[in-house]
């Protein structure tokens, strides 16, 4: 089975334009991104799916200058611009991350993977947040691409036209869930990127570990703010956006 990781990113997110090429220390979120997910030992093919928007040529171009296949599709209807993304690069099993999660760990993805592919073809949708446990910014969903293609034929208003899995998760009868917990609960951390708050705890993390541990793990990041806890405060006022929201895409 072909097994295509894809990165959903934009420009034009409402609380964060432009978060994805925001820089820490020369390189942009978005490279540290692909560099991390690159990383995992179970993917394929790596894509980062972003839309036609003039305003997503920049993301293109990064693609280009570090070698990563760059798809481009709808704004709007992100479903489709995602099946178009995996039926291009001729998935078998999708893999779903956002482009606003700067410190994904490659041994998550891994992890959350081989779950999915442990319980094949039983269970056609995995993730690891549906149960929280994970610190938010390590969100991976893998599925099928045949549940995707379902759900693509058969989504037929906006918001699920527009938030890729929310079919999938809602029809738990035609879409059977399995779930990969954490050893421990550790969801009280956000590590996304989704306001400027955040943004400033994510550059801290890695301008403390890249330099020394390039490779540095999500057990690295725990151990460091356990370390400085007064950086978790940076951004825990900040509410989550709606579950399954696609704001970074």
């Amino acid at each position: 089975m072909k097994i295509v990781a894809v990165i959903q990113a934009r420009m034009g997110s409402t609380r964060l334009p432009g978060k994805v090429l925001r820089k820490v220390g020369g390189k942009t979120l978005l490279e540290y991104q692909v560099e991390r997910v690159q990383r995992a030992s179970c993917i394929d093919q790596l894509v980062v799916s972003t839309t036609v928007k003039p305003g997503d040529d920049e993301i293109e171009r990064l693609c280009s200058r570090i070698g990563t296949a760059c798809f481009r599709g709808s704004e709007e209807d992100v479903l489709e611009r995602f099946y178009m993304t995996a039926s291009h690069y001729e998935a078998d099993v999708v893999i779903r991350i956002t482009g606003d999660c700067p410190l994904m760990d490659p041994a998550v993805i891994d992890d959350v993977t081989s779950f999915f592919l442990d319980h094949y073809p039983q269970y056609p949708y995995v993730s690891n947040t549906k149960i929280r446990t994970y610190p938010r910014g390590l969100d991976v969903e893998v599925f099928t691409f045949k549940a995707l293609y379902h759900s693509h034929l058969i989504a037929d208003d906006a918001y699920t036209r527009e938030h890729v899995t929310a079919g999938m998760i809602r029809d738990t009868r035609l879409f059977k869930h399995n779930h990969l917990m954490y050893h421990r609960d550790e969801s009280g951390h956000r590590w996304t990127v989704d306001t400027e708050e955040d943004f400033q705890l994510v550059a801290r993390i890695i301008e403390h570990l890249y330099p020394d541990t390039p490779h540095f793990c999500l057990e690295d990041c725990l151990t460091l703010l356990e370390a400085h806890p007064e950086w978790s405060r940076i951004n825990r006022h900040i509410q989550q956006k709606k579950e399954n929201s696609d704001d970074s895409i």
